[in-house]
């Protein structure tokens, strides 16, 4: 009997954590969409992914779920270059781009 209770409970756990986490990729994918739009550039793939899960404390000292996602886009339609965003719990923390070429028009 205990043993389907914690079982329960873990699934709820990880489900509610799931659910959690495809919201905040919704937000960061929303955010990263707006920043390549900001700065005339073009998102490629419409994509990001996860590539660092961990903890940190936000400005109220309160722990947070950190989660770095990376993206790639192109300035000229013709380069790959990456970028990152970092978000806290579900706050844009920051988006950096690696350096790129600008449009020649």
């Amino acid at each position: 009997m205990i043993d389907d209770i914690l079982f329960i409970s873990l699934l709820l756990c990880a489900f509610l954590y799931w659910t959690t986490a495809q919201k905040v990729k919704e937000i960061a994918l929303r955010a990263t969409e707006d920043y390549c739009f900001a700065m005339e550039v073009q998102m490629l793939d419409a994509y990001i992914a996860l590539s660092k899960l961990g903890f940190e404390r936000d400005n109220l000292g309160k722990m947070q779920i950190r989660r770095l996602f990376t993206f790639e886009f192109s300035s000229t339609g013709y380069e790959r270059y990456s970028g990152t965003i970092i978000m806290l719990g579900n706050k844009v923390k920051s988006i950096v781009m690696e350096p790129y070429r600008l449009r020649n028009d």
